[in-house]
């Protein structure tokens, strides 16, 4: 998981991205990305709605967001616009793994990931349990901070997570000493650190990865 400060300025710029990259902007409304998995109002903060990835609608918005140097430990800085829809589409194949979009207000303001650690690289690190789901997420640039934020989505999407499972686990890169931070205020329980094994697939290549595991239980 990737926090990074956001604001107010930067759900515009977000929905300027996706209106240059053709896709529905603010201006279509949330409906403009169909139905909702998951979706909570925040008193102050908005309506947060949890929608699908769709590889060809998003991939050019997604891109904005891995390319840059703050998201640096998602490991996509060096993807084209080809490269995230293609790896979105062989994800949205997958019954175990789960991309989503984070909407305020209509607006996407975080990339937001689920799978199923049985089904995952880190099933190799821990024990998994019954009712387990993992999850990633990155939030989107931010143009100024507002105080609160990554606290109010974060606690959407463990609200959503912990609604159909027991834990939720998450394996931030142990060199994200923001990500591990977060996770610590939030609640999780920091775990061992671990050496995720390298993935080497047709569709897919991860390389191994040092990581920091946390856990949050209902």
């Amino acid at each position: 998981m990737t926090p990074d400060s956001h604001g107010p300025a930067a759900s515009t710029a977000a929905a300027d991205s996706v209106a240059s990259a053709g896709a529905p902007g603010a201006s279509a409304g949330a409906a403009a990305y169909g139905t909702a998995v998951y979706e909570r109002t925040v008193d102050g903060f908005g309506t947060v709605r949890v929608v699908p990835l769709d590889p060809d609608r998003d991939a050019p918005l997604v891109h904005s967001w891995v390319s840059e140097e703050r998201a640096r430990f998602w490991g996509m800085r060096d993807a084209s616009v080809e490269d995230v829809r293609d790896v979105y589409a062989h994800l949205d194949t997958l019954t175990t793994h789960h991309a989503f979009l984070v909407l305020r207000d209509g607006v996407p303001v975080a990339l937001f990931q689920t799978y199923d650690p049985d089904a995952d690289r880190v099933s190799e690190c821990y024990e998994v349990r019954p009712g387990d789901i993992g999850v990633h997420l990155l939030l989107a640039p931010a143009a100024a901070p507002e105080p609160g934020f990554t606290g109010h989505v974060l606690g959407v999407l463990t609200a959503y997570c912990l609604s159909t499972h027991e834990r939720i686990v998450v394996e931030p890169d142990a060199a994200n000493e923001k990500a591990v931070a977060l996770m610590a205020r939030s609640g999780f329980e920091v775990g061992p650190e671990v050496v995720l094994p390298e993935v080497l697939l047709p569709e897919v290549h991860l390389p191994a990865k040092r990581a920091r595991l946390a856990f949050l239980s209902r």
